[in-house]
């Protein structure tokens, strides 16, 4: 029962999350980056909506989380009744170890979802040296890399944003891009 309640207020993983307590936020650097429950954070009912978007930044939560891009898309896809927007970023080193030491997947801050379960997962291409994050990310949830090797099972893996204009260099491992501003697209 308690499961269900838990599952009607959004949280709807918390074997991952009690896990995350107990073995994963005790050993790494900073774990306030991966524990959600920021003010304004939104959490829905994944039943009551048609699709989970999880906004994917990568770069690690202290950098991320000021993109006034990121917060726009956010909020808007937020405000839709028929979808749930969710975020995540990407882990320090000592995270990412300890991650795949305990295979676990990397997963969204609101409702501790791991990113393979996602709808879609929507990178924002701001800067070239974080495409190896882009890879990093998709390794740990669990997505293969290249986009040749998912099925209707994965994710769609979508990005954008300035680098967005010259794809090329990532685009094995992109699904679509979107070109020019977020919001209306």
């Amino acid at each position: 029962m308690i499961n269900q309640i838990e599952r009607a207020d959004g949280l709807i993983n918390r074997a991952l999350k009690d896990q995350l307590d107990r073995t994963v936020f005790p050993r790494v650097q900073n774990p306030i980056a991966y524990v959600g429950g920021e003010l304004n954070s939104v959490r829905k009912d994944p039943r009551a909506v048609a699709g989970r978007l999880c906004l994917a930044f990568p770069d690690l939560y202290a950098i991320g989380m000021s993109n006034q891009g990121l917060q726009v898309l956010y909020t808007q896809m937020n405000q839709r009744a028929d979808w749930a927007c969710e975020r995540a970023y990407a882990p320090m080193k000592d995270m990412e170890r300890t991650l795949r030491s305990q295979g676990l997947p990397l997963y969204s801050l609101e409702t501790f979802t791991p990113l393979g379960e996602c709808d879609v997962l929507g990178f924002s291409l701001q800067y070239e040296i974080s495409y190896v994050d882009i890879l990093t990310m998709l390794d740990l949830a669990n997505i293969p890399l290249r986009s040749e090797g998912r099925t209707l099972a994965d994710p769609l893996v979508i990005a954008g944003g300035p680098c967005a204009q010259n794809p090329e260099p990532v685009a094995p491992f992109i699904d679509v891009f979107v070109t020019g501003d977020g919001e209306p697209a």
